[in-house]
């Protein structure tokens, strides 16, 4: 096949891009790569073209070339196309270079075996050294482009194999002094001399004059795969954290260059450094990350390196810059940071967070630098959250939260906070100052007054209790932050009992130093309330959660009161709970009497039998062995009591069972009319089945979802109606549909079985048109068959029949879709395919050997199903 037009290219790419699983999957997927690296090569695809076929290839790399065969192809054929192209400039150079590195890094083929590393590793150090390659990489224009593309590959190249670029470190040191692309250049080294610098650490080896400018690898010559292959493991270029990055991988202090080695690392710290006012504010980070971590720990290389560069950076307004500075702070803390230079960040970062046009990701950012401030001499142990010293109350008094900042804003705002709360302890409880503990119980009561309004939005109830569950967490040692907070959440929820959900949630995740009081407070909020309560749903969701052994008559007052207003099977299951919970901790006396009076008076029979194994549990187990049985798991071998097995037969009527499905379920007559096709489905059983529900699922999703059919009893021997399944073809093509069935069985247990799938013929599919008046059925006829075309489809079958048997097979399968009859010789047949095709059919005259049939029909991919059906239908008669 011929290369695609640009038009073809651009409806099969919108295609993949739709769904790239299912296109590759699909009778197209496997020619796509193909197609794609052949049209690379054809001189009548144009270079826009040829540029959004490469862009593909760099977005979808693992689809188009899924294992390392594959993408060694790829890139093999990628670098021959690259060699082929002119002198003259073109756009394809880049974008090649670029494809044949994410073939091989993508698809796993970069090592020692692959051929096209070893073309393509020699080229781009070739490129990124400036060498002449010849006039087949394009003029003298093209050639820093090139350069800087070429170590972009080298970099990607070198992350996912760390330690590639190891022998290489002289050459591209020696770059750094040359006319080129800084950026690149300064990134790709810092990268390849970082990873050199864990893999020599790993090894317990120096450097073996690696700094050196050396000869480096050209094309055809071996490359130097040791270190690359010493350093197996994936080594990422940014790390979350200074700690993240010490636990994953072996320090530096093992490492012992010699003097000259020392100083010649140190050389080309620097040198990347001087240099890294160049680069953009990202890869400036990026490159201070990656120095520092090569520089700390590392005997002989003193960190004053990095000092002219914080004397540039300590006032910068870039917030990359500035979380590099911070993480330089972290690694080096007062080797490098003076308490002045601590005072300048922290008055600087406190500033920056108050000025009011500041957008919400960036106060967010100087926010989080505050919480997490890296000090030179924090007092507090290792991971204790707590203020700088420095950053004292009157610094942040700018940084109160309000009920009128953003809601992250006003959480963040509200840890710090907590924070200079937990600093003022002592200076309150000398009487010093409370002004900030007062501010926080108001800002507390504000939320709870807007999370109790009626109709209000949700999201003010969720940011009260995300404000509640912090304060707790940050001053869970502090009673009189906790009294009030206790009281105005029981408030709150006397305000406001939907919020019951929160309330729970807010109980599991709390320590005992507010859940305790709050259990006590909410229970009772909720048994002070009267049974009848509207709100009664919710009261019995919170007595679950804090019902226990205290305030027993009081509580079991509160469910006798609910137990005459339960009268839907949701609240008598919430009643349930309740009990189940009191059972659990130990509650009994009163609640036998309960549970007894419940096994009687409820409507619902589940609910009924729960009861009563409740009772015959409390007056047959003791203490532990009931808090066993009612546990997660009924299966304790502990208990050697009849009524645990009782208990797990009951658990066990209670779930829907699989079992051998006694139904027999077949396809009836078929009925040809209606708006869409309709199935006549026949149902036999073999033991009475009651509640039936028969729910069905179509393969491939030709068919819209199907509906389920419900039958409330059948008996066996007694006769039942047809089940009608109506369908809605997408289009029209036979399918199987798998068939589930749920059901009660006579002894009360609900059981689901898979029944044999029922196959949807192509026949069963059709439906008859609107039937003309007598006499303009010809017309009608005629009318429909020139209508079919020229956007449909036309064709010939010769099906062997003779006159007789023609009049034998309209009659029994094609008679309510006849037109115009002219028996037993010709028939016009007019076919509607749902959901909007139709397929017309004129059997001519029959002669000796069979009878020659034209068909029409407006979707030609039906023309193979209508073919197979006469085949069928004249094999049969």
């Amino acid at each position: 096949m011929g290369p695609l037009s640009r038009e073809n290219w651009a409806q099969r790419v919108a295609t993949f891009r739709a769904s790239p699983s299912a296109f590759m999957v699909g009778p197209e997927g496997e020619d796509l790569g193909r197609d794609l690296l052949s049209d690379l090569r054809s001189e009548k695809q144009s270079e826009q073209t040829k540029v959004s076929l490469l862009s593909l290839s760099l977005e979808y790399p693992a689809q188009l070339w899924p294992d390392a065969p594959a993408a060694e192809a790829a890139a093999t054929s990628l670098l021959d196309t690259l060699v082929l192209l002119p002198p003259r400039p073109s756009a394809l150079r880049r974008p090649l270079l670029l494809a044949a590195t994410t073939a091989l890094a993508a698809g796993g083929a970069l090592g020692p075996t692959s051929g096209a590393s070893r073309r393509l590793l020699p080229l781009l150090l070739g490129l990124a050294a400036g060498r002449d390659l010849g006039r087949g990489f394009g003029p003298a224009s093209e050639q820093r482009p090139l350069q800087a593309t070429a170590c972009e590959c080298l970099r990607e190249l070198e992350s996912c194999k760390p330690g590639l670029l190891g022998g290489c470190l002289g050459l591209l040191r020696g770059l750094m002094g040359q006319e080129g692309p800084i950026q690149p250049l300064s990134l790709l080294l810092s990268l390849a001399l970082r990873n050199t610098l864990v893999i020599k650490a790993k090894a317990r080896a120096g450097l073996q004059g690696l700094l050196v400018a050396g000869n480096s690898p050209t094309e055809g010559s071996p490359w130097n795969w040791t270190l690359a292959e010493e350093g197996d493991a994936h080594l990422q270029p940014q790390a979350p954290s200074w700690s993240a990055a010490e636990e994953g991988e072996c320090g530096l202090a093992v490492l012992e260059p010699s003097p000259e080695e020392a100083r010649e690392l140190r050389a080309a710290v620097a040198q990347l450094l001087d240099t890294s006012y160049l680069l953009t504010p990202a890869a400036q980070a990026q490159l201070l990350w990656l120095l520092g971590w090569a520089v700390r720990g590392l005997r002989g290389q003193p960190p004053v390196l990095f000092k002219p560069q914080l004397v540039r950076l300590l006032g910068t307004a870039q917030l990359t810059l500035l979380h590099a500075v911070l993480a330089l702070k972290a690694a080096f803390g007062e080797a490098l940071f003076t308490a002045q230079d601590e005072a300048l960040l922290l008055r600087r970062l406190t500033l920056a967070a108050q000025h009011p046009a500041l957008p919400l990701p960036a106060h967010l950012f100087y926010l989080h630098c505050l919480l997490s401030f890296p000090e030179n001499w924090p007092l507090g142990p290792t991971g204790e959250e707590a203020v700088p010293l420095l950053l004292g109350s009157q610094l942040c008094r700018g940084l109160l939260p309000s009920l009128l900042h953003d809601p992250m804003a006003l959480l963040a705002r509200l840890h710090l906070l907590c924070l200079l709360c937990v600093e003022d302890e002592e200076k309150e409880e000398k009487g010093q100052d409370q002004s900030l503990r007062c501010y926080l119980e108001e800002l507390l009561a504000g939320l709870r007054q807007r999370a109790a309004l009626n109709g209000g939005p949700r999201a003010l109830a969720i940011l009260c209790f995300q404000a509640s569950y912090l304060v707790v967490r940050c001053l869970a040692g502090q009673p009189m932050v906790l009294t009030p907070l206790t009281h105005g959440l029981a408030q709150l929820y006397r305000a406001q009992p939907a919020l019951a959900p929160h309330f729970v949630d807010l109980l599991d995740r709390v320590g005992p130093e507010l859940g305790e009081p709050l259990r006590v407070a909410l229970r009772q909020e909720v048994v002070s309330r009267p049974g009848k309560d509207e709100a009664l749903r919710w009261h019995l969701q919170m007595l679950a959660k804090v019902a226990n052994e205290d305030a027993q008559s009081a509580t079991l007052s509160f469910l006798q009161a609910a137990a005459a207003h339960c009268l839907d099977w949701g609240l008598q299951q919430a009643l349930l709970q309740v009990c189940r919970a009191l059972l659990r901790a130990g509650v009994g006396g009163g609640l036998a009497d309960l549970l007894q009076v419940l096994a009687r008076q409820l409507e619902d029979p589940d609910g009924r039998d729960h009861a009563r194994l409740y009772y015959i549990l409390l007056a047959h187990l003791s203490g532990p062995k009931l808090g066993m049985a009612l546990g997660p798991s009924l299966a304790a071998p502990a208990l050697a009591s009849s009524l645990v097995a009782e208990n797990q037969g009951f658990a066990a009527a209670l779930m829907v069972q699989e079992a051998p499905a006694p139904i027999r379920l077949s396809i009836g007559p078929r009925r040809a009319e209606g708006p869409v096709p309709v199935l006549q489905l026949q149902v036999e059983v073999l033991e009475p089945v009651y509640s039936l529900e028969l729910r069905f699922h179509v393969e491939r999703q030709l068919y819209a979802p199907v509906g389920a059919v419900h039958v409330p009893c059948l008996c066996p021997g007694r006769p039942t109606s047809p089940l009608l399944l109506p369908l809605q073809p997408r289009r029209p093509a036979p399918a199987r549909l798998d068939v589930r069935a749920l059901y009660t069985t006579p002894t009360g247990l609900t059981c689901h079985a898979h029944l044999p799938p029922l196959p949807v013929n192509f026949a069963d599919l059709f439906l008859p048109f609107p039937q003309p008046p007598e006499g303009a059925k010809v017309g009608f006829f005629e009318e429909l068959w020139d209508s079919c075309l020229p956007e449909g489809t036309e064709s010939q079958l010769w099906c062997p029949l003779g006159p007789h048997r023609l009049e034998a097979l309209v009659s029994c399968h094609l008679e309510p879709f006849v037109v115009v009859a002219q028996a037993p010789t010709s028939y016009c047949i007019a076919i509607r395919l749902p959901p909007d095709s139709r397929l017309l059919l004129r059997l001519e005259a029959a002669h000796a050997d069979g009878v020659p049939v034209a068909l029409r029909t407006d979707d030609w991919a039906v023309l193979p199903l209508v073919g197979a059906y006469l085949r069928g239908l004249s094999a049969a008669v």
